[in-house]
């Protein structure tokens, strides 16, 4: 199986501490990055497009942040989303129990998932297989 890269955007730093932890020890993923907002995560995105880098090939992705939120950066993702060779795999990973946020991520086609804190080695794993 070949190893995938994953990025955490989420502003909680010991939530991306544990997330590091979990991804490492699942010893699926060749690298991980950790964004604090969405606008960061964007923002490296947009200079991995423009220098031919790989992006990601998942996005875990918290709803709450200060900067952009997810739903901003959903916004982003569907504005440039024709440039993309293809779709990046998102999951929203989110403490919020709004029905609302969980009907907006299942109504939204970039998003593949909504999964509640903290995500277990056991979802990342399905993840990572259905990707």
């Amino acid at each position: 199986m070949i190893k995938k890269t994953i990025w955490v955007v989420d502003d909680d730093p010991i939530y991306k501490i544990i997330m590091k932890k979990i991804i490492n020890k699942s010893e699926l993923f060749s690298s991980i990055s950790t964004f604090s907002d969405g606008k960061e995560a964007f923002t490296a995105l947009n200079k991995s497009l423009e220098n031919n880098c790989n992006i990601p090939d998942i996005i875990l992705l918290d709803i709450e942040m200060p900067i952009m939120d997810g739903w901003g950066f959903m916004d982003e993702i569907a504005k440039i989303n024709p440039q993309l060779m293809r779709n990046i795999p998102i999951y929203i990973s989110s403490s919020s129990i709004a029905a609302d946020d969980k009907e907006k991520a299942k109504n939204n086609k970039l998003i593949l998932g909504y999964m509640s804190k903290p995500i277990k080695l056991e979802d990342l794993v399905l993840i990572a297989n259905n990707n």
